[in-house]
């Protein structure tokens, strides 16, 4: 059984104040992905869309989600319920970091992003 070491997973260049380690995924062990990201007051993901659904569970702190015409802050122990294909973004809102885990059902969770504002993550440029 494969347990990752989180405090050594690999950290892929993402945004200013936004840090990514990817825990699981992007290889050929499993065929889901699993981020872990910290978040400073401020920063974020723009507007975008995936071709795979995507869940986002708040572990400390708050972020302002958007999810079609929506916005909503998702507090610690709540999870943002993310369809395939709906436009949706975040920002960290404070007061301090907050810390989050995105999974994907698929080996490469960015695979088939679409941004509708900005553009990718370092990791994906």
């Amino acid at each position: 059984m494969p347990v990752v070491d989180n405090g050594s997973a690999l950290e892929l260049p993402w945004r200013p104040n936004y840090r990514v380690w990817q825990v699981a995924g992007g290889d050929a062990t499993v065929d889901c992905t699993l981020h872990y990201s910290t978040v400073e007051p401020g920063a974020g993901a723009p507007l975008h869309t995936h071709e795979a659904d995507e869940l986002i569970v708040v572990l400390e702190g708050r972020l302002r989600g958007k999810l079609g015409d929506a916005e909503q802050i998702v507090e610690a122990n709540q999870t943002m319920v993310i369809p395939k294909g709906v436009p949706h973004g975040f920002n960290a809102v404070g007061p301090g970091t907050s810390r989050a885990l995105a999974f994907f059902p698929c080996r490469d969770g960015m695979q088939g992003t679409a941004y509708l504002e900005g553009g990718p993550p370092g990791a994906y440029r």
